[in-house]
């Protein structure tokens, strides 16, 4: 390969070499994604081929060409994934199993399964995808799930964001719009379980980098939910005033997430080490209130979840490690659908990268946060 590894170009002629790409370009904007990973963003860069790849990627999984039991985590910048992962109306359990990873199983449709291109240019791709999820408490939910990405030029990213880029900092901006039919036979509710459109990013840590989640500070309620994988330690996570700042190093396992009454529709992260900056925006209605509950137990409020995740990976109990990488997550409210009904999620990344100063006005705008403040 001509192209060193950690670049956009290396990474491209390795997923060309193993997988199906459709790749999206303008300018220097790239991004590359598979129809054979779900459709799933694999990495983007700002800077053309030469540039730095965002997208964390799991080589050795893809090269070799086998698919694992339980989840294949290929890797990905935004991929579409379905709630809940644990609890009573868990797609992941079986019914009666225990919520543990010898028994977690990622459906098919959302892990290994190909999804099929509908079009494509050089801006815009778009994917779908019929499946049928049994949940554990016996519903078969009968659904389409449809993707459209699109590569964002600089007029839209001002649009979006509301921001003027003054040429110091390079940028490639990408949106997902992810949509959920209900192709079944009955309502989506309460009684039957609702799913989630969940929509992850995994990116590359560094021993610097940090995860900034603001919240909604004119409110009550528990601000962060940290009890996914055990309390985080408090020299990996801070509550500020109007933020959250948690540790994305990628070397020690841990979740966290923020829950309706306390979201903004902004998350970002800053690693001073790659001088980038990530924004994620994301749709969020404040009158709705019934989220998935993805935690790995029999769960006393089901639809009591969050809509704002983050994970740092780190090492498993047995000693292996999955990555390492880092995620930010989002979900849609839960899906309470009647049969032909369709929820819509949008899920926008904007990586910037360049210098500091610019990239500390950026996250002082969206984030409400400096980059000084960061771990």
């Amino acid at each position: 390969m001509k192209y060193s590894k950690g670049t956009y170009g290396f990474d491209k002629e390795f997923l060309q070499k193993h997988l199906s790409t459709v790749e999206l370009q303008n300018g220097d904007s790239k991004l590359i994604l598979s129809p054979d990973l779900q459709g799933r963003i694999v990495t983007s860069s700002a800077e053309g081929d030469k540039g730095y790849s965002f997208g964390w990627i799991n080589y050795d999984l893809i090269a070799s060409g086998e698919f694992l039991p339980h989840c294949n985590n290929f890797g990905g910048e935004d991929r579409y994934w379905i709630g809940p992962e644990g609890g009573q109306y868990s797609i992941f359990f079986k019914n009666g199993d225990p919520y543990d990873l010898d028994h977690w199983q990622t459906p098919a449709p959302i892990d290994t399964e190909s999804w099929k291109v509908l079009e494509h240019n050089a801006e815009k791709a778009v994917l779908k995808k019929d499946m049928e999820l049994l949940n554990n408490s016996g519903y078969t939910f009968k659904l389409t799930a449809d993707r459209e990405i699109k590569l964002l030029d600089q007029a839209a990213i001002k649009q979006e964001l509301d921001i003027e880029l003054n040429g110091s900092v390079d940028a490639v901006c990408f949106k997902s719009t992810n949509k959920m039919t209900n192709n079944g036979d009955f309502e989506w509710n309460k009684e039957t379980g609702m799913l989630s459109i969940w929509v992850l990013g995994q990116l590359i840590p560094s021993d610097r980098n940090t995860v900034i989640l603001p919240f909604e500070d004119q409110t009550d309620g528990e601000i962060v939910n940290d009890s996914y994988f055990g309390k985080v330690d408090d020299d990996r996570l801070k509550i500020l005033k109007n933020a959250v700042l948690f540790k994305g190093d990628g070397q020690k396992r841990g979740k966290i997430g923020v829950g309706p009454k306390r979201t903004k529709p902004v998350i970002g992260s800053y690693d001073p080490i790659n001088q980038t900056l990530t924004i994620v925006k994301f749709t969020f209605d404040a009158d709705k209130e019934d989220y998935i509950n993805s935690m790995w137990e029999h769960q006393k409020e089901p639809f009591k979840g969050d809509v704002i995740n983050s994970y740092n990976d780190g090492p498993l109990p047995d000693g292996t490690i999955m990555g390492p990488f880092y995620e930010l997550e989002t979900s849609s409210a839960a899906a309470n659908l009647k049969p032909g009904e369709t929820l819509v999620h949008e899920h926008a990344t904007f990586h910037f990268k360049g210098d500091i100063s610019e990239l500390d006005q950026i996250a002082t705008t969206l984030l409400g946060v400096s980059i000084n403040d960061s771990f």
